[in-house]
């Protein structure tokens, strides 16, 4: 098909008739994008300084503060384009089928957004606490919308998703603000246990770090084939725990020294693999 001058010269014509009729449409858009995202941007921020004023959670004011922006983005999208002329309507039919699609493949994430939303309003622990799950144990660094992530006693960073995290069972170290050392000392059986009870009680009473309440107790634990084991269960400051757990044993064994007081060496029962 071959076109001739006047058709060439009629479309352009019709062409830049329409870019003509159609130019205060994208400029009002673009006008409405540049307001729109400055605006959120300061709505934002005022929010972010208001949660912070009244002393919400800071996990919870990153949270809320991450969800509205991203509310904000959406609606403003759709102004835009409404703008333009898209039908407003048609776009929610097909945003709500794309979030549907989305929806079934990314379950796992789903699963982890709504353990963070969990974790976040019950609180079962907070930045800056201590915690055991998912079989690690660290601090608290960061609660995301997705993952927590926490540092453990090597530096090192692990992040558990929340979906598994809201669902399994988590030890907090750090809410009670104190916790007690479980410690076992093997004595032998020529050893005196009063006197070696006595000698573990005075080093708890000398360290100044251990709690006098709730009361630290020395018992006895159990009676192996060779040994007599003790049971020292100190309290400490969550702050003071270790110092206090590594001293402790450290003082044990140099009182123990002086006394003449032999630690009963740890030994693995075998069985005979020909009984």
């Amino acid at each position: 098909m071959i076109l001739n001058p006047n058709q060439l010269t009629g479309y352009a014509d019709t062409f830049i008739k329409e870019l003509i009729d159609y130019s205060p449409k994208v400029i009002s858009a673009f006008i409405i994008l540049f307001v729109g995202l400055y605006s959120i941007r300061l709505i934002n921020r005022i929010i972010r300084k208001t949660m912070v004023k009244r002393d919400l959670d800071p996990t919870l004011t990153t949270f809320l503060a991450d969800v509205l922006l991203w509310v904000l983005r959406v609606l403003l999208f759709v102004a835009v384009i409404s703008k333009l002329g898209v039908e407003s309507s048609s776009f929610v039919a097909i945003l709500g089928a794309m979030g549907l699609a989305v929806g079934l493949s990314l379950q796992g994430s789903l699963s982890n957004f709504a353990g963070g939303m969990l974790i976040i309003m019950f609180k079962p622990f907070k930045v800056g606490h201590t915690i055991e799950a998912q079989g690690n144990i660290g601090t608290v660094s960061e609660i995301q919308i997705f993952v927590t992530k926490l540092i453990n006693g090597n530096n090192q960073t692990i992040f558990i998703p929340n979906g598994a995290l809201s669902n399994g069972t988590i030890i907090n170290y750090s809410l009670q603000g104190f916790r007690r050392a479980d410690l076992t000392i093997a004595i032998s059986y020529d050893t005196d246990i009063k006197k070696a009870k006595d000698i573990i009680t005075a080093v708890l009473n000398s360290n100044p770090k251990i709690l006098k309440t709730p009361v630290a107790e020395v018992s006895v634990k159990n009676l192996t084939d060779n040994a007599i084991q003790l049971a020292v269960r100190p309290w400490a400051n969550n702050e003071d725990f270790g110092e206090v757990f590594s001293q402790t044993l450290e003082s044990c064994k140099v009182a123990f020294d002086t006394a003449d007081i032999i630690i009963q060496p740890y030994v693995r029962e075998s069985s005979n693999a020909n009984s």
